[in-house]
């Protein structure tokens, strides 16, 4: 059985919405309801926290004894340090075939989306060689010159006729270390998109989306 280690990066800093990672966040710090979900999946054979944050380390020693810590090296610390080079820190240090990676700000990724998506990539390796998921747009789209992207301007169908696209949304990353290191990149050359659940890819980035992913978090999980 393939070993897969998931990783979660966090800064103690943060600039638009200070000490977002550990804010209480429904009764709980933020960071605790992700670390959660990953604990809650078999298939992750194992979790590991890299921080430069006092106060997540001194918590999470706490609360998650089974959790990895590892304090993030001082020249990794900036918040201009491309993450790609904090994971290949992060990796060097650990024994897995794959990683998983995701984010403190996205607390309602579920243990299920998580489960989903390691037997997702385990089902489709090597075919394809990574996995990212991706949340469904069915909006029309332009470019900064007003050229159509994924429609015809001529043609006006309904939104949910139009061919998806597909974002992107951080939430989760599955690949090797070999991928990491040869591309400096969490997607290879053959990635697999999952698509998730449009109300768990919720992303704290700014004052507005913490307000609104608490309110959110808490009607689901009344």
């Amino acid at each position: 059985m393939k070993k897969i280690t998931a990783i979660v990066p966090m800064r103690h800093n943060s600039e638009r919405v200070p000490g977002k990672n550990y804010r209480d966040f429904a009764g709980k710090p933020l960071y605790h309801r992700v670390v959660e979900s990953l604990l809650a999946c078999d298939k992750i054979a194992e979790v590991v926290i890299d921080t430069d944050s006092p106060t997540i380390l001194e918590d999470a020693s706490k609360h998650f004894p089974s959790v990895r810590l590892f304090e993030r090296p001082e020249h990794l610390r900036a918040g201009e340090v491309p993450m790609n080079d904090v994971l290949l820190n992060t990796i060097s240090q650990l024994d897995a075939d794959f990683f998983l990676q995701t984010h403190s700000t996205n607390p309602l990724l579920s243990a299920k989306t998580v489960a989903d998506g390691v037997h997702a990539f385990l089902e489709n390796y090597p075919i394809h060689d990574s996995l990212f998921t991706v949340t469904r747009l069915q909006t029309r789209l332009w470019d900064p010159l007003a050229r159509a992207i994924n429609h015809n301007p001529n043609i006006l169908l309904r939104t949910q006729d139009l061919p998806p696209v597909y974002e992107e949304n951080s939430c989760m990353y599955i690949f090797s270390e070999k991928i990491l290191r040869e591309k400096h990149n969490r997607i290879g050359d053959r990635p697999f998109m999952m698509e998730m659940p449009a109300q768990e890819a919720q992303d704290i980035d700014v004052e507005l989306d913490f307000i609104l992913a608490e309110l959110l978090y808490k009607e689901i999980n009344k």
